[in-house]
């Protein structure tokens, strides 16, 4: 897994995944990527690195939007069998000591095996890497099977070492960002990454009742 030193680096205030809402004093609501907080005030993203100050006392809640299901970019996918997708997800969970159902669990809820899928905050591929992300990752092309597999494996081992091991906080933290859950010391809550954690464990679960029963 990778030291505490190079995981430190990956984790922006950046969000991952989900859109936020912002439900205001006054009734209204703001939709936005991410928030952090300076000082009184609370800085809101609007898209990438343009924000707007408010004060903190004006925001009543933040809500994650749901992500839907990831769309396929128009472009012709690249065929993956069970097979190879089982190879290379044993490929990347041994270089990175991750268990293979684990990552395949993760796989199945971001993209469901589709080699294309978009999500509609850009995230790609499929474990759903946000541009930044792959960049980070050393991932040239986030379509490209094998390198978005290791990218995504390379990020949860990162994830995995920052929160010691404790699988539910770094699927949390994949699906909402570090930043989420550091700042509610836990998972999130957020209705979207709550499902997405407890979809992750049962995939996962399934898996080894079914390694189980077949021995």
């Amino acid at each position: 897994m990778l030291g505490v030193a190079a995981v430190a680096g990956l984790f922006s205030p950046v969000a991952a995944h989900a859109l936020e809402r912002l439900t205001l004093r006054n009734g209204d609501t703001f939709d936005c990527v991410r928030h952090e907080p300076v000082g009184d005030r609370v800085r809101v993203y609007t898209s990438g690195e343009n924000y707007i100050e408010l004060k903190a006392t004006e925001i009543v809640s933040v809500d994650v939007l749901p992500d839907p299901a990831p769309v396929v970019a128009p472009a012709p996918a690249v065929q993956l069998s069970k097979a190879n997708l089982s190879e290379m997800l044993a490929s990347a969970g041994t270089q990175h000591n991750i268990d293979a159902d684990l990552l395949a669990s993760i796989v199945k809820a971001e993209s469901n095996g589709q080699t294309r899928a978009v999500s509609r905050t850009g995230a790609q591929g499929l474990m759903q890497l946000m541009p930044g992300t792959a960049r980070a990752m050393g991932v040239a092309d986030s379509f490209e099977p094998q390198q978005n597999i290791n990218g995504g494996t390379q990020y949860l081992d990162a994830l995995l070492t920052h929160y010691h091991d404790n699988i539910a906080l770094a699927v949390a933290a994949y699906n909402a960002g570090p930043a989420a859950v550091d700042r509610y010391h836990g998972i999130p809550p957020y209705r979207e990454t709550q499902a997405y954690v407890a979809r992750v464990i049962r995939e996962f679960n399934r898996r080894k009742s079914q390694e189980i029963a077949a021995k």
